[in-house]
């Protein structure tokens, strides 16, 4: 046993390569991941997983942004055999810091990312980039028939139907990563959800009368999606304009990234997970509920047709959603303690303020509309975000521009109530569609900022 200096909470570990060869692990038995986001809170997380379980993980290829020098340190550690970064730029200064005989390949870019996720070198993806950078690597680890462990909601959020028929088509399994998709997922079984996607063509496409899912004693009647609060739950709205960038990314219970933690602040982040579920689970929208659920222990329900509630709960640790997304259907010992229910007492739950946080309405009519409404709520929220966290904007106003952006689009969308029956197998748009009005929605947040 060694110590490794690292910033992972790993104290001790056996080193990857001589404990495989002491071992005598066989190759088949691991499995070859792709990290996209790897100096992301989701991604170092997953790094202490593979620390700690060796002999089930080899990360081959490590993809960040822009901080090259958190990835080097990383690179040292695992040896994986290609590494992405933003651009040109920092590609450079990621080999600078490198010995010079560390032999592994450096990508940048957007063609870089696809490389990351769809390598041959890889059996698995964790997609843990922010934002809608996360749509093409995921459709290029589909193309390629790499399983993908989804940390990136917007990828769901954009282009859901598309993604998830296309996952169906090519046999990808897609193991939700969020804590509350990974609850529900527990609680439910890979055969809800996905299998209707396998079935389009014997189904009616969304259609909920005709959900497959309603011909079995494992029928998802209603899903509860548990929602922390975030900072401001119990702050009164005409406060919210003096708000900070510093006080929103004060969260109460978990440690994510920036943008993530102000989704939170705002409950947008709950808002994309319902779009997010709508996809992965085939559930109208009018069958999850949003609950507040601030000691986020119960990290979500889900409630069936004979009257029975199934709830995963846990300690609000990320590791454990990571692992069970890598390793399904296996568990792996984490070192995560139960809570201590006796001295929890009792647990909250409480209605969201909608007239606070009128996300969660922005989410259910871009869920009622579908079609490319959902890319533009995405695309508006990072620019609202964006320019909130760089001081351009108050709190207040990141509603404002969600909320005027999705009013002036011209969808393209999928009214149930008007769909030929002969056309419900369809889906109504295009991945050009998606992209356009993503870039649609990101030029118009951007005149509204002002």
């Amino acid at each position: 046993m060694i110590k490794i200096d690292t910033p992972y909470d790993v104290n001790q570990v056996k080193t990857i390569y001589s404990y495989r060869e002491s071992e005598a692990v066989r190759v088949c038995d691991i499995k070859r991941v792709s990290i996209l986001g790897s100096t992301g809170s989701i991604g170092r997380n997953a790094l202490d997983i593979a620390l700690m379980h060796p002999e089930k993980f080899k990360i081959t290829v490590l993809a960040a942004g822009n901080n090259v020098n958190l990835l080097a340190e990383q690179i040292k550690i695992f040896k994986p055999e290609i590494a992405v970064v933003l651009n040109e730029r920092k590609a450079d200064e990621l080999k600078s810091i490198l010995p010079s005989n560390s032999g592994i390949e450096i990508y940048w870019g957007d063609e870089g990312y696809k490389l990351a996720a769809s390598h041959k070198s890889v059996d698995a993806v964790l997609l843990a980039m922010v934002g809608a950078a996360g749509l093409m690597p995921a459709l290029a680890a589909i193309d390629a028939q790499k399983h993908i462990a989804l940390a990136n909601k917007e990828t769901l959020v954009m282009a859901g139907e598309l993604v998830m028929a296309k996952a169906a088509e090519k046999g990808v399994k897609i193991y939700p990563v969020d804590s509350e998709h990974s609850a529900i997922f527990q609680c439910i079984g890979e055969k809800v959800g996905q299998h209707f996607y396998a079935n389009m063509d014997e189904n009616n496409f969304n259609n909920s009368s005709n959900n497959p899912n309603k011909k079995n004693n494992n029928y998802v009647k209603k899903i509860f999606l548990t929602a922390s609060g975030g900072p401001f739950r119990n702050t009164p709205f005409e406060k919210f304009k003096d708000i900070k960038p510093e006080h929103a990314l004060n969260h109460p219970t978990w440690n994510m990234g920036s943008k993530i933690t102000i989704d939170s602040a705002t409950l947008m982040n709950k808002a994309l997970e319902i779009v997010e579920a709508v996809r992965l689970f085939n559930v109208p929208v009018s069958d999850i509920e949003v609950i507040v659920h601030p000691q986020s222990i119960v990290h979500s329900m889900v409630g069936f047709n004979d009257g029975s509630i199934i709830a995963q709960m846990g300690l609000p640790d990320m590791k454990s959603a990571i692992s069970y997304a890598l390793s399904y259907p296996e568990r792996l010992d984490l070192k995560i303690d139960f809570p201590d229910f006796a001295t929890l007492g009792h647990l909250i739950f409480e209605k969201p303020d909608i007239s606070k946080f009128p996300s969660l309405e922005f989410a259910v009519e871009a869920c009622k509309q579908g079609g490319t409404l959902p890319a533009v709520m995405n695309a508006a929220n990072e620019i609202a975000v964006n320019a909130f966290l760089n001081n351009e904007i108050d709190f207040p106003k990141i509603f404002t521009i969600i909320e005027k952006t999705m009013k002036m689009h011209r969808n393209i969308e999928r009214h149930e109530d008007i769909i030929k029956e002969s056309e419900r197998n369809t889906i109504s748009y295009t991945l050009d569609d998606v992209i356009n009005a993503d870039k649609w929605a990101r030029e118009t947040a951007t005149s509204l900022k002002f």
